[in-house]
């Protein structure tokens, strides 16, 4: 309870928007609502967050539980981001149709691309259930405990909350486990492809502007949600019917300019902002760093084989995309920390945190915290690297090693199927094929995936690259030998009898030399990382609460957990070192001035030209005659917020949020509000590409265009 008065606490407290966050949508009345109509902002809570009636929240959905979409039409068409869509866009590419070169723009409903496994996720309602969770729970229980009687109590709340038969339901940790909220959910999986722009315009400036700023990439796509007759969730069918929403969002065509409110509003997936000094000293002298070395090395190949070949450039597009972002990701993070000084000045909150113990006479409760968060990450460090460093070539960078990966967790879970099942002899051995047979479909569905989109040269060159990160031994002879790198033959490797197929697994020369370190991964790394973590956690969830006791004047907000949030802030340029400082708006003279003909970064379409040329801009232009392509915001965000709206201060898209800049995306742990901005894509260039470029008038006449400022 004590907890609960702090939170009543900071929520009436008077603090600057300049200090970010991300804010829980049902809890906005207080503090967050005065805040944003002192920033500009005409909204109020309930024009936000409204279980009875429409309001913004129902415009939002997670898409395919990692991006952000909105709604911005009564027809169910929704916008999200050009890589967040890649996937799909990608999956229905070919040589013969590249719709990631030149684009994709169905042209009437029937043209608009069934899309397996993509889904979109509304929020209905969002709960406290704290006191329910934590019922029971106290202080002399064991971390294992604890979490049992949270994950039954949860379990309990979950199978008795009312909801209709098409909606779900979750329970989510908040403030490091000292809070839980429960959401009412809706998801839609019947989402079909409408349009995307070439990856010139969509992915434009690729790796060497990502994270950066200037930026001129319309980073955007467009889908369509179906519903059953009812208007309601289902699988895909060609007679479901497009969405008929409770809200979608108006867009303006008046755009923005320097000091405007900006509000923008997604899933936010993770962040650390409460990690104390040594665990960010550890992120980036240590974990970061060999992050970085293995993407790299990574990329240097796949890269070259990119730019030589059309079909490596489609099949690795979205894995190349996927490996670079956060490598680049992670060198600004370093950049910025340093920059902001931000370990200094974690040391010097601590310090603050540390008097105000002995001031409130409660050194005997949280003295030993900081010392002992420094024992434990000085112990933790080695095995962490070596874990992650196994992550990176086994899950993330290396195709054969991932194959050889799936294949042992293949023959793991049959051999713990069977040691959990105690039973007769004829009905075990019933039971044992059913299982491996069952494990077996599961690899041969996982292989396919992988070869669609597979080049063994590529593969061949990664594995030199990446291998000598985890074991000097790097014996390239086995793509000579294996059975996994054609598609046929890693099938046929799993024909036959149940027993048989292990064996000729077990005798596949890749299999061979990758199985004793995966074996070593899970039974001695992982539970050396996972023992060594757990106290860290705990002591993380100790650190929450006296933070929260001891200096309740602070300003908190929960960590980002893929659960929707509100960020707010203003259209503002920022100046990442001595004497250079970036205006926030970037126009369509910069995609020009950027232009490099056949570049596979920096080409520009004929036609984009040619508008450009003839100032053929349609009601587009900003008032200086010019076509707005990105803007800088202070809303903090992080990955999971890319295609998040951003909406001005009458609840109207003007922006999608996409990026952060490089200098400033250690926000996930330290937020600076002099270097820390969020980049979006103006809607007025989404729009302009659509009508004029792409000639998908019949899109714009869907959505509701208004004029707040005149």
């Amino acid at each position: 309870m004590r907890f609960l008065k702090f939170i009543l606490c900071f929520i009436v407290f008077q603090v600057s928007a300049q200090q970010g966050g991300m804010w829980i949508p049902s809890l906005l009345e207080g503090m967050n609502e005065t805040e944003m109509q002192s920033l500009g902002s005409k909204l109020t809570a309930q024009d936000i967050y409204d279980v009875n009636n429409s309001s913004l929240k129902d415009a939002i959905g997670h898409f395919n539980g990692g991006c952000t979409s909105e709604v911005i039409s009564p027809k169910g068409l929704i916008l999200t981001n050009h890589h967040c869509g890649f996937s799909q866009i990608q999956s229905h590419s070919s040589l013969e149709n590249d719709y990631l070169k030149d684009g994709f723009w169905a042209m009437s409903l029937d043209e608009e691309l069934p899309n397996e496994g993509l889904y979109v996720e509304f929020i209905v309602s969002i709960h406290d259930v704290t006191k329910d969770v934590l019922s029971l729970v106290n202080t002399q229980m064991s971390e294992k405990e604890k979490q049992s009687v949270i994950d039954k109590n949860g379990n309990v709340v979950l199978r008795d909350w009312k909801r209709e038969a098409w909606q779900n339901v979750k329970i989510k940790s908040f403030f490091k486990g000292n809070q839980y909220f429960l959401f009412v959910t809706e998801r839609f999986e019947d989402i079909r492809l409408v349009g995307a722009p070439p990856t010139s315009i969509g992915k434009f400036g690729s790796d060497t502007d990502n994270w950066v700023f200037p930026r001129h990439t319309g980073d955007f796509s467009m889908f369509r949600i179906y519903a059953d007759a009812n208007n309601r969730p289902a699988k895909y069918n060609k007679d479901n019917k497009p969405y008929k929403p409770k809200h979608f969002l108006p867009i303006s065509l008046d755009g923005i300019e320097e000091g405007d409110f900006t509000m923008v509003f997604g899933f936010p997936g993770r962040t650390n902002e409460y990690l104390p000094a040594v665990a960010i000293e550890h992120i980036t002298k240590a974990y970061n760093p060999t992050n970085i070395a293995i993407r790299e090395a990574a990329l240097k190949v796949i890269d070259a084989k990119m730019k030589s070949s059309d079909e490596v450039r489609i099949k690795y597009a979205s894995k190349q995309a996927r490996i670079a972002n956060a490598w680049k990701k992670w060198i600004g993070e370093n950049l910025g920390i340093n920059t902001s000084k931000a370990v200094e000045k974690r040391r010097a909150f601590e310090a603050t945190f540390t008097k105000a113990l002995k001031e409130e006479g409660l050194e005997n409760n949280y003295g030993a915290i900081l010392p002992e968060f420094d024992r434990l990450y000085k112990d933790f460090e080695t095995i962490n690297i070596k874990r992650r460093n196994f992550i990176e070539v086994f899950f993330v960078t290396n195709e054969l090693m991932n194959m050889t990966l799936r294949a042992y967790q293949m023959e793991i879970a049959t051999a713990k199927f069977l040691k959990g099942h105690v039973m007769t002899e004829d009905y075990r051995k019933i039971e044992n094929e059913r299982a491996l047979k069952k494990a077996i479909e599961a690899l041969k569905n996982r292989l396919k995936g992988v070869h669609k989109n597979y080049d063994v040269a590529v593969d061949k060159g990664v594995f030199e690259a990446v291998m000598p990160f985890y074991n000097k031994n790097v014996d390239v002879s086995i793509y000579d030998t294996t059975a996994f790198t054609s598609l046929d033959s890693a099938l046929q490797l799993l024909e036959g009898e149940p027993n048989e197929v292990i064996k000729k697994l077990n005798n596949d020369p890749a299999y061979q030399y990758a199985k004793p370190m995966i074996e070593a991964f899970y039974n001695e790394i992982n539970p050396k990382y996972q023992e060594k973590n757990a106290p860290i956690t705990a002591l993380q969830t100790k650190y929450m609460t006296a933070l929260m006791n001891v200096l309740p004047e602070e300003r908190y907000f929960p960590d980002a957990n893929s659960t929707l949030r509100v960020t707010y802030g203003q259209v503002r340029g920022y100046s990442p070192r001595d004497a250079v400082y970036y205006n926030p708006v970037s126009y369509l003279d910069g995609v020009i001035e950027k232009y490099v003909p056949g570049d596979y970064e920096f080409d520009v379409p004929q036609k984009l030209r040619d508008l450009y040329d003839a100032k053929d801009y349609g009601p587009y232009a900003d008032k200086n005659g010019k076509v707005p392509v990105c803007f800088l915001g202070t809303n903090h965000t992080t990955g999971g917020n890319s295609g998040s709206p951003a909406i001005d201060a009458e609840g109207n898209l003007v922006g999608l949020n996409f990026d952060r800049v490089w200098e400033g995306t250690m926000s996930d742990m330290y937020y600076d509000p002099e270097i820390c901005r969020n980049i979006m894509v103006d809607l007025r260039y989404v729009l302009f590409i659509v009508d004029k470029y792409a000639g998908a008038k019949h899109l714009i006449d869907e959505m509701t265009l208004v004029h707040p400022k005149q």
